[in-house]
């Protein structure tokens, strides 16, 4: 602020002619709210996908789709029964059977206990969907909602009812090799680019032509960049562990993440 009262190229930056008022630091503190309105961090994020529209570096063809758990702003101490029959203060859980049915944390109420695969640490977390056009690796669609066990391929669903047309295809992982999802895609006309899943003779859902096809060999060479996205975000952006609380300032967060992942990207095409 005080760089405002004599520095003329910080008052060109923020737009003030040279005889305008500066004004007041605490404009700042009440405009940075603004910033976690979800609303306007998805139209900034929409922009960012109209400007790489505008310059033809956007497939309408071919498009792959990835979840991710983000962990919540909340530890397990924090997750606690709805009926409040615990009496501790929650940092007695072990041989305690926990579910998101009948608990639910004490900081971040829309937090869902989750873990990513078997084996793996069950944390209480949010689940972020992006959706990837194929051409640059630049990110069309974003979905962030509570964390279940169908919360990707339900987010994935989504993204594709608001960005793709019949006709396109959509690279996945095996995670998404599910029957159910699958015929959710035929019906739309989307042609699913699904890596088998067969282990422990598991039936895929994708019949063996359409794997052995070239174009879904090269689909899921290059769904392997979504991957990208997700580890920006968590590395270089602020998604590693959520600096908020509440789905709605969440979902600004994670847009406003992965919109400046896609002007990264943008920068580096040429």
């Amino acid at each position: 602020m005080e760089q405002l009262n004599y520095n003329l190229l910080f008052r060109w930056f923020v737009g003030l002619n040279i005889d305008d008022a500066v004004w007041d630091h605490s404009t700042f503190s009440f405009n940075r709210d603004r910033l976690f309105d979800a609303e306007i961090a998805q139209r900034f994020f929409a922009h960012t996908v109209l400007l790489a529209r505008l310059n033809d570096l956007v497939s309408d063809e071919h498009f792959s789709v990835d979840g991710s758990l983000l962990e919540a702003w909340a530890s397990h101490r924090s997750f606690r029964p709805k009926d409040g029959s615990d009496g501790g203060d929650g940092s007695n859980f072990r041989g305690q059977k926990r579910g998101n049915d009948t608990h639910a944390s004490t900081t971040d109420p829309d937090a869902r206990l989750a873990r990513k695969g078997s084996g793996s640490q069950a944390r209480l977390a949010y689940l972020a969907n992006a959706l990837m056009e194929n051409r640059n690796g630049l990110l069309v669609g974003v979905d962030v909602r509570h964390a279940t066990g169908t919360g990707e391929r339900d987010g994935a669903l989504a993204l594709v009812d608001a960005h793709l047309a019949a006709g396109a295809t959509l690279g996945a992982d095996k995670g998404y090799d599910v029957a159910d999802f699958v015929e959710q895609l035929s019906a739309r006309g989307i042609k699913a680019h699904i890596a088998r899943h067969t282990r422990n003779d598991r039936r895929s859902a994708i019949d063996a032509r359409t794997a052995r096809g070239k174009g879904c060999k090269i689909s899921l060479q290059v769904r392997k960049r979504i991957e990208q996205s997700f580890g920006w975000v968590k590395t270089v952006g602020d998604l590693r562990k959520l600096p908020l609380v509440g789905l709605p300032k969440v979902k600004a967060w994670v847009h406003w993440n992965f919109a400046a992942y896609n002007l990264i990207r943008l920068g580096g095409i040429g």
